[in-house]
């Protein structure tokens, strides 16, 4: 499993959260309830399904919920194109949380590699002993 006690020392957790914070502010009394609604859960989606693929307890699990978690990341870039094709939100502050979408979604996959990698040393680390009674009939 992953080498951290807690899911808040996560940092794409960490920037998650801050994430559904601007955005949760950002339309917190937007008159269209329904995109109000639906590009909140997007951004709250993310950091959710860091911490709940944290406790699975085995690094495929996690990894399945970090892909879930940049699906989410997606989920709200997207929407911030609409809200900008619908005149809710301004060319600079679609930049911005476009970029902050990317580092999320960037910092989780650099996390799902180095899952990757753990698993692939735990199976070679289990591997190694028997090797020599593979090579020789």
């Amino acid at each position: 499993m992953a080498s951290f006690k807690d899911f808040e020392e996560i940092i794409a957790w960490q920037q998650a959260v801050e994430l559904a914070g601007r955005i949760h502010a950002k339309f917190y009394d937007h008159r269209d309830f329904s995109y109000r609604d639906q590009i909140r859960r997007a951004a709250t989606s993310i950091s959710s399904n860091i911490a709940e693929g944290f406790d699975r307890g085995s690094n495929k699990d996690f990894r399945r919920f970090l892909c879930i978690a940049k699906g989410s990341c997606n989920e709200a870039r997207s929407l911030l194109w609409v809200g900008k094709r619908y005149g809710y939100i301004e060319q600079d502050e679609l930049d911005e949380l476009r970029a902050e979408c990317r580092r999320i979604s960037a910092t989780t996959q650099n996390l799902i590699g180095s899952l990757r990698i753990d698993a692939v040393r735990s199976v070679v680390a289990w591997i190694w002993p028997f090797s020599s009674l593979l090579a020789h009939p």
